[in-house]
This record gives structure tokens, sequence and C-alpha cells, in this order.
């Protein structure tokens, strides 16, 4: 039995309790007001919801359903990044729900030491995400004429027909290639900017390819950056395009975000 009667409490994120002074807005349902739960220090940031909202098999379809869950996953964000302007945070997962305040007094007292050394941790720095974009067509001629221009004087004095066959040996060399150069520049990438960074992770890379002509995630990174960092972050960033662009590889960076891939788990499960 819930404090709420028929309500769930739903968690969006963990925060410094004197850090908060506008709390103003309403929870994933759109109209439950917000609230927080105070526990030496920290806070969560709550609200109630319906358990018919995210249990049974009706639930489950609705969760199968875009129109109904992208709205509330941007109030899940939207929420976090509020309370992110005002404090550190750890974000809880979408659809992370309790039956009472006193399982969410437990989970702060049992992680106390945990969730206060993450806030500090992340006090000041924005998680940031790059993503490496290749249009395979266009980095494999572009690799190719490299090939090519290096071998010119040598086919240069071929005959016609060993030197058809010489460069189009050179071509299948390069598509070889193709996959050594991208390791070689994204791991130099990330080696620099994790110079402007305090922490690093890979993420999942999507794996369905692109149309012909479209690009292609080779790489999914989340870098958390302090302040101090953000500009010369961007800078790298700008100059790896202006290496690269050309030849197909493109980095693509947004933030900064809540530190969503940097939280820790903290068996913030829903408990119902």
């Amino acid at each position: 039995m819930s404090d709420g009667g028929d309500s769930v409490f739903y968690l969006f994120c963990v925060a410094r309790s004197d850090s908060i002074r506008n709390l103003d807005g309403t929870g994933i349902d759109g109209h439950s007001p917000l609230f927080q739960l105070d526990q030496g220090g920290i806070t969560a940031v709550m609200s109630a919801a319906s358990p018919s909202e995210f249990c049974g098999e009706a639930a489950e379809a609705r969760m199968q359903d875009l129109s109904w869950l992208g709205w509330r996953a941007c109030r899940h964000e939207e929420v976090i990044e509020r309370i992110a302007a005002q404090s550190p945070v750890l974000p809880a997962r979408y659809g992370t729900l309790f039956t009472s305040k006193e399982n969410v007094e437990k989970l702060l007292n049992k992680h106390h030491r945990a969730i206060s050394d993450f806030l500090d941790g992340v006090a000041g720095r924005g998680e940031w995400a790059v993503k490496a974009m290749l249009h395979r067509v266009q980095a494999t001629k572009a690799l190719q004429s490299v090939h090519l221009t290096q071998r010119q004087e040598y086919l240069a004095s071929c005959s016609p027909g060993l030197r058809y066959f010489q460069e189009h040996r050179i071509r299948l060399d390069a598509e070889k290639d193709l996959n050594r150069w991208l390791g070689d520049v994204c791991k130099t990438l990330a080696n620099d900017l994790s110079a402007h960074c305090s922490g690093f992770r890979e993420r999942k890379v999507r794996l369905d390819q692109a149309p012909d002509g479209g690009a292609d995630m080779i790489v999914n990174w989340a870098f958390l950056v302090p302040a101090s960092g953000v500009a010369g972050f961007q800078s790298r960033i700008a100059r790896a395009n202006e290496d690269y662009a050309e030849q197909g590889l493109v980095f693509e960076t947004s933030g900064p975000w809540p530190p969503y891939t940097f939280s820790p788990s903290l068996s913030m499960e829903p408990e119902i």
C-alpha cells in the first residue's frame, strides 16, 4: 500500500538539499506537483503518479506507443535538466517508481555516501555526447585517392594493362585499410578530448546501416567536462571536423546534459 492510496511515487533525480531554490512545476503526469524528500543533505525530487500508467498489461502496450511514451520521456528529462541547472544531480532512469516514501528514504540511507560522492564529483561538470558519423562511400573514395597519389610515380611507369591491374589492387587495399584508419583517428581524438574532461564512457552504437549516401554511426562517446574545459573540448572537435569532414568522417557533439551516462547503479529499479 502506498502513502497516497491510489498513487505511487515517481523519482526523477537526487540532488543537494540546499541547492534547489525553485521546485515549481508538475511531475510525470503533467499535473501532480513536484516535491522533495530530504535525507541528510541530499534530496529526492519526486511526484505522485498513477500505478495504472506504468503497471499491468495496458501499461506494457502503452510503452510501445511512441506518442504516449515520447511526451513522458521528454517530461522526465525536462524536470532533471531544470534541477541540474540548480544543483549537481544523480538522474534516475525513466519509470523509476516506489510504493512508499519510506522506500525512497531507505534508498537514500543505503547509498548516502555513494550519492554524496557522486554529486561532489559532477559538480560544475556537464555530460557531452560525441558521435562519429561515417559516410562510408565518401571515406573509401578519399582513402583510395590518397593511396593512388602515393603510388603515382610507380603507376606512371606501368604499361596500360599493368596500370589498370595495380590501380584496382590499390583501391581494394584502401578499402581494407579504412577500418585501421578510422581506429587510429578515433583513438587519437578520444585521447585528446580526455585531456579536457574528468570522465569518459563508450556508449552503445546504433547498428542499423544508413541508406546509400547516408552516414553510419561508428562511435558513441560520453565525456564529463568541467566548465573550464568546454572551450578546449569544442575546439578539438572543430579541428577534427576541419581535418576529416571532406574525407567523409564527421563528429557531432551535444551538451551539456545531466550526467546520465556516469550515474552509478544504486538499485533504483522500480519497486512495483
